[in-house]
Parts: structure tokens; C-alpha cells; sequence
């Protein structure tokens, strides 16, 4: 099953009702790659969202699934690895940005959100390679939605961002929790309500108003 071996204890106290599901899971991907399909992420990187400890959570940045070329899924949400190219989801988010606050993402690597406090969660954590979409309905739902639940019981300070409408159907979850939503920014639907949203300067308003520290989002200097 999806290794639990290095997500935060906090974490892994709060998905422990969902081993049953996770072995479930896990067997249904042991079967994906006995009949020689490619499962991405890489198994270590599968439940990489839940190794920043919860407690340290300000934002709740809401995904699909991976990415499915290769090489591009990572574990967090809309990340890619260092030096790789940027995925077209992606790029819009930097343009974004930087039409937002001005700030730059020069390099698809997300880590330095996760590092302050976001949660980069997909709705389903893994996909088979070529194929989006592939993996929903087997169980990872019912996982990330329990993932969510505890992390809005969880006191301190929380800012929902939920693009496009899958994610914008976890809103029943999210109780009083405040929420930015937009179009997805992928190409299909950037142009009709992602641009010009203004997302990153919306959540570090609402993170001000909380008491808690706005985040960089830029690349940080080497």
C-alpha cells in the first residue's frame, strides 16, 4: 500500500482511518504495473504532500491528479522537478503571478510552497503514465477528503484555493474555511475567469487577517 513511512506524524495520526483504503489502493497499483502500466509518481513520491507537518499548513492549494507525462509528476500539486519544463497549467500560474504581485517563477519546482506552509494536494494521488484521469475512482478521494477534513479541524490559519470545478466541489468540506476560486488555469479555461483573479495577493490578504505570515511565492535566489 502507499507508504506512510515518511509523511508527519500529525499526518499520518490524521489518515490513519483510511488504511484500509490505502491498501485497497495499493493493490489496485500493484495490479496497474503487473499488467505493465506505468504508475506515476514514483512510489516514494506518492504521499509526498503529507511529509510538511500539518500543523505547519496555511494554505490548501486543491489539484486533479498528476501530471501524466513522465517525468513531470512529483507529488505535490502542480509541481514539476527542478530544471524541468513547465507544463502549460503551470506557466499560466507563473504568468499569474507575476501580473498578480509582480513576483517570478523561473523553475516549475513548488517545493519552496510547501516549505512555507502550502499544501499542494491532488484530489488523486497517482495517474497512469499517458493516461489522465486514469486513477479516479479507486479510492484516493476518500483519502484526500479526509486529509482535507483534518486539516480544517485543525486550529490555526487556513486559506482554501480551489480552481476550476472539481476542486471547487470540495467547498461542502471546508466549513467556514476562507477560499479563493477561480477558473482552473489550465489553457482550456485560463482565459475565462484565471487571469486576472489575483489569487496569490487574495490569500496572503486573508492570511494577514488571520494573524499569520503571507507567503513568498516567487522562485527564491539561489
Amino acid at each position: 500500500m502507499p507508504s506512510l513511512e515518511h509523511v508527519a506524524p500529525d499526518w499520518a495520526r490524521a489518515l490513519a482511518p483510511a488504511a484500509p483504503g490505502l491498501e485497497r489502493i495499493g493493490a489496485f497499483l500493484d495490479g496497474e504495473r503487473a499488467a505493465g502500466r506505468e504508475v506515476l509518481p514514483a512510489p516514494e513520491a506518492i504521499m509526498r504532500v503529507f511529509a510538511t507537518p500539518m500543523a505547519a499548513a496555511r494554505v490548501l492549494i486543491v489539484g486533479q491528479d498528476p501530471y501524466p507525462t513522465p517525468g513531470d509528476a512529483v507529488g505535490l500539486s502542480f509541481s514539476v522537478a527542478a530544471g524541468h519544463p513547465m507544463p502549460r497549467s503551470l506557466r499560466n500560474i507563473a504568468r499569474e503571478l507575476h501580473d498578480d504581485t509582480g513576483e517570478l517563477l523561473t523553475d516549475g519546482d513548488l517545493s519552496h510552497w510547501a516549505d512555507q506552509g502550502v499544501v499542494l494536494l491532488n484530489r488523486v494521488l497517482t495517474v497512469q503514465a499517458g493516461v489522465a484521469g486514469s486513477h479516479r475512482r479507486q479510492g484516493w478521494e476518500d483519502v484526500t477528503e479526509l486529509a482535507i477534513k483534518a486539516l480544517v479541524s485543525r486550529d490555526g490559519p487556513l486559506v482554501a484555493v480551489l480552481w476550476g470545478r472539481d476542486a471547487q466541489s470540495l467547498a461542502p468540506s471546508l466549513g467556514n474555511v476562507p477560499r479563493v476560486v477561480s477558473a482552473h488555469p489550465s489553457p482550456l479555461s485560463a482565459s475565462r475567469g484565471f487571469f486576472g483573479s489575483r489569487p496569490f495577493s487574495a490569500v496572503n490578504a486573508s492570511l494577514v487577517e488571520q494573524g499569520a505570515t503571507p507567503i513568498s511565492w516567487g522562485t527564491p535566489w539561489p
